[in-house]
């Protein structure tokens, strides 16, 4: 399932990481990519153990935010990556690595840090079977995506991309179950919003919570 959700971070916390990327150290990205992916990935990454407190910025953000919850079901956000594009810089096509150390990447995300007016190019790239997507989406705001996705940035032509990327193990590992869980607590939620608890509400809470029985991990 592919979505997007704005202003998933305060103009606060985009400002504070902002300004602590700024003074912060970053090496050249190929460190973290896979033996295929280091022919493509031209782009520069934090110093691993260097944004600790960002990182936790980030994922208590995505934490607290219900749409994230519902559609991924989290059971871990297990890898973050600050990521910074100056001009000349893009990342080919590529899908992500299946398994990051002990973790299973199910869900991808990428969290835009500064305003699409700053630089020019570096859009995100889904390739599909027959079409292409392009995003540049405003500071704070986050595009989810399947980690089976491929996908690209596009050389950034001129001044500076700033994004998080991040990988999700999901409690339901398969895309299609998490969609049909998300469908079925969307409705719920609607209907308790327009009637409260009712008895038909009561059987699609049911239903949630034995789906989630049998394909929860």
């Amino acid at each position: 399932m592919l979505f997007q959700i704005p202003n998933i971070l305060s103009a606060d916390e985009l400002q504070q990481i902002r300004e602590a990327l700024a003074k912060a150290e970053f090496v050249d990205g190929k460190a973290t990519a896979g033996w295929y992916a280091k022919q493509v990935k031209h782009n520069q990454q934090l110093k691993r153990g260097a944004g600790q407190e960002l990182e936790t910025t980030v994922k208590n953000a995505l934490s607290r935010h219900p749409l994230f919850q519902t559609a991924v079901r989290p059971k871990q956000i297990h890898s973050l990556r600050f990521s910074r594009y100056s001009a000349g810089m893009s990342y080919g096509t590529h899908a992500d690595n299946a398994m990051m150390g002990n973790w299973r990447a199910d869900v991808s995300f990428t969290l835009f840090l500064n305003e699409p007016s700053t630089y020019e190019g570096g859009e995100l790239v889904l390739e599909g079977p027959d079409d292409e997507q392009s995003y540049r989406l405003a500071a704070g705001s986050v595009l989810v995506y399947p980690s089976s996705t491929l996908h690209r940035v596009n050389e950034v032509t001129a001044g500076e991309r700033l994004v998080t990327i991040g990988w999700v193990q999901s409690l339901v590992r398969d895309p299609a179950q998490r969609e049909l869980l998300f469908d079925i607590d969307t409705v719920r939620r609607s209907l308790f919003a327009q009637q409260g608890k009712t008895v038909e509400f009561d059987l699609l809470s049911k239903s949630v919570s034995n789906l989630l029985r049998q394909w929860a991990e």
